[in-house]
């Protein structure tokens, strides 16, 4: 039988400490991953969301209304076994880095564009003491290797479960830059998830938007601001 038709087969859901973590029972037994590891938590707060996503269960288990607990087992199968190679890969965004390609008109567009991209650039620069070259176009340019360098510094210390949060956050947003501002709380969740938007958004209001890509675009969204929580509830 498939995770996703199974039926809920527990009664009672409790968090209990693990050493310096937490895990989730059910019935006062112990969730596991898919590959069989304990689903061991990092903070309490990571783990009282994961608690409730099980709680919230009905007749049925469904998955697609479980994402903490997809990101804990994606912590603990995944990313912690291949953690370098996931942190090389989101950093290689900021060779390419949305914020870093602008357009060359009509002026509203660029307008906008520098609005939400150039503070956000600038708080990356200051934060991380780093250079930016900012071009117009699509073509690939070339960023400072020692500014690619630092940034993955910096990523290379998050712990595993961080780092799957950070996944999303550059995933969905498509910019190593918006995903580190929402990790520091730079800006509010929302207004950083538009700011990664301003082209598509441009786009909506000059040709409207269908139902698919307006599906498509509340599930990013949504998958986003779940990364933010997630990063903060385990941080």
């Amino acid at each position: 039988m498939s995770f996703g038709t199974r039926k809920r087969f527990w009664k009672t859901v409790d968090v209990v400490p693990v050493d310096d973590a937490f895990t989730v029972r059910l019935d006062g037994r112990q969730i596991k991953t898919p590959a069989k590891a304990p689903l061991i938590a990092p903070t309490r707060a990571f783990a009282d969301l994961i608690a409730a996503e099980w709680e919230a269960q009905g007749e049925k288990i469904d998955p697609e209304t479980m994402p903490a607990t997809r990101a804990a087992n994606a912590a603990l199968d995944k990313v912690r076994v291949q953690f370098d190679e996931v942190a090389a890969l989101l950093t290689a965004y900021g060779e390419t880095d949305l914020l870093c390609y602008r357009a060359s008109a009509p002026v509203e567009l660029v307008a906008r564009q520098a609005a939400a991209w150039d503070p956000l650039l600038d708080w990356a620069a200051n934060r991380f003491d780093v250079r930016w070259t900012v071009t117009t176009g699509v073509m690939p340019t070339e960023q400072p290797a020692e500014t690619v360098a630092r940034l993955g510094q910096h990523v290379a210390r998050f712990t595993p479960f961080q780092l799957t949060a950070f996944h999303d956050l550059v995933a969905m947003s498509g910019s190593l830059v918006i995903a580190l501002a929402a990790t520091e709380g730079v800006a509010p969740p929302d207004t950083l998830w538009d700011a990664s938007r301003i082209d598509e958004l441009w786009q909506i209001e000059q040709w409207g938007e269908d139902d698919e890509a307006l599906t498509l675009a509340n599930r990013r969204r949504e998958s986003f601001l779940n990364a933010v929580l997630f990063y903060r509830s385990c941080a």
